[in-house]
């Protein structure tokens, strides 16, 4: 199943300009939004750990 969190143009932003607004919002957002709970979650244990590096984000943790 594709997720649109893999070509999110606000998870775009946030790579090109993480302290931007958008990319703050995007950030922010990620905390409590479904889909990416479904993304993130359905990603391999090896992927998860580089996107909690990447976007500093500690949820969903087994």
């Amino acid at each position: 199943m594709a997720h649109a969190c893999e070509n999110c143009k606000f998870r775009a932003h946030y790579d090109a300009k993480p302290n931007s607004l958008l990319g703050r919002f995007w950030r922010w957002h990620i905390n409590f939004c479904p889909g990416w709970k479904a993304y993130f979650t359905s990603q391999s244990s090896e992927r998860q750990a580089e996107l909690r590096e990447k976007y500093h984000f500690d949820k969903y943790k087994n």
